[in-house]
């Protein structure tokens, strides 16, 4: 039988509106891609044993692609329980198009013009303008070698409505058959990168969404358990140190050869699936207790306000980071892959912020109120 909205128990988090503490999440996300980035453009993700922990916090990536599912697949699991309804197709459409497009224009724009070394021919700016960089070759340039996730994620953004309607008959008693599906589906996926699937040279169909949909798949999960009562997994999640061992194991076994090869190495298809499995079980370590956990419960760190902030500008940090680390070199005249890392590290988090924040309030904020003035709608 469907449960109201009202009758839940407190461990679930509200089916719609804002949840502060997975802002404050974003936030530290963000701040790891920046960590790994300048780890290895400095060589410190070559150092033997620290440059695999520093190599690592590109897992935070998962976090990211977690967030992503489980916001996004929120309103169809509670749909699926008669607890609200998804959004029209086509406005989820628009939404996404505006959060995403317009600041990312900006940077494409700006670097593909100024930015030396990028190689700005017409094939570089219509796949960096329309998120196409992981299935057209040598078009991942200077200045946003970090958008391949950026293309998966959207990748992502545009199938989830098709998930929807093939999930659309799961709902009511049928409802509970939708963890086992999106678990089946998820497994299925671990064997992507074992298929041989031909792509032009320098093109690696273990970059596609396919590859990464656990990671996707997690936040989806948690999606659905949020619409539960009291399960398994909302009791694990209330205990806040079994799932930090469990977050910290899985970020300590992706360190090891388990998970692949130190640096920008190819790994063979069982460690780049090892390394999707410990992605999604820290992924969902992380943020089970954010979102299935006692909601009055308050995470006095990630709810600060100066992370929620950094959390609301996340995703300038992420977009015009590494337009930061190509100056940052020059300016500061160090040259890449010889050392620095604390020096670069700072300056890049200094400056990257502040510019995020100008984003921000300069692109990002004016297009969502554009696009939901009165008069629009």
């Amino acid at each position: 039988m469907n449960t109201p909205t009202e009758s839940l128990p407190r461990a679930v988090v509200p089916l719609h509106g804002f949840i502060p503490s997975l802002e404050g999440m974003r936030a530290f996300a963000a701040i790891g891609i920046i960590v790994t980035h300048v780890a290895f453009q400095t060589g410190a993700a070559s150092s033997p044993v620290v440059g695999r922990i520093w190599g690592r916090f590109d897992l935070t990536v998962a976090i990211f692609f977690a967030l992503s599912g489980f916001l996004l697949w929120r309103p169809h699991a509670a749909q699926a329980r008669g607890q609200g309804s998804a959004q029209p197709i086509l406005k989820y459409l628009f939404s996404r198009a505006v959060r995403i497009l317009p600041a990312y224009w900006v940077v494409v724009t700006l670097v593909l013009m100024f930015l030396p070394n990028t190689g700005g021919g017409w094939r570089v700016w219509a796949a960096n303008l329309s998120l196409t960089q992981v299935f057209v070759p040598l078009t991942l340039t200077e200045g946003m070698t970090q958008m391949w996730s950026l293309s998966v994620e959207v990748s992502f953004y545009l199938l989830l409505p098709l998930a929807g309607l093939l999930m659309v008959g799961l709902r009511g008693e049928a409802a509970r058959y939708r963890v086992p599906v999106l678990t089946f589906v998820a497994v299925v996926t671990l064997s992507w990168a074992f298929i041989p699937v031909s792509t032009p040279e320098a093109i690696h169909h273990d970059n596609w969404l396919p590859g990464y949909f656990p990671w996707f798949a997690a936040g989806m999960l948690l999606a659905e358990y949020s619409t539960r009562q009291q399960t398994w997994l909302h009791r694990l999640a209330a205990h806040r140190l079994i799932v930090a061992a469990i977050a910290f194991s899985a970020f300590v076994l992706s360190a090891t050869p388990l998970a692949g090869p130190q640096g920008l190495v190819r790994p063979e298809p069982w460690q780049f699936e090892a390394k999707i499995v410990l992605g999604a079980v820290l992924a969902m370590a992380l943020l089970a207790p954010l979102v299935l956990a006692d909601r009055q419960r308050r995470h006095s760190v990630l709810e600060h306000p100066v992370t929620l902030a950094l959390g609301r500008w996340s995703y300038g940090i992420f977009i015009w980071h590494l337009v930061i680390l190509a100056m940052v070199f020059p300016v500061f005249g160090v040259i890449p892959f010889t050392g620095h890392f604390v020096l670069v590290l700072s300056v890049t988090l200094a400056l990257s912020i502040p510019v995020a924040a100008a984003s921000y309030a300069l692109v990002e904020e004016p297009a969502r109120r554009a696009a939901h003035s009165p008069r629009r709608r």
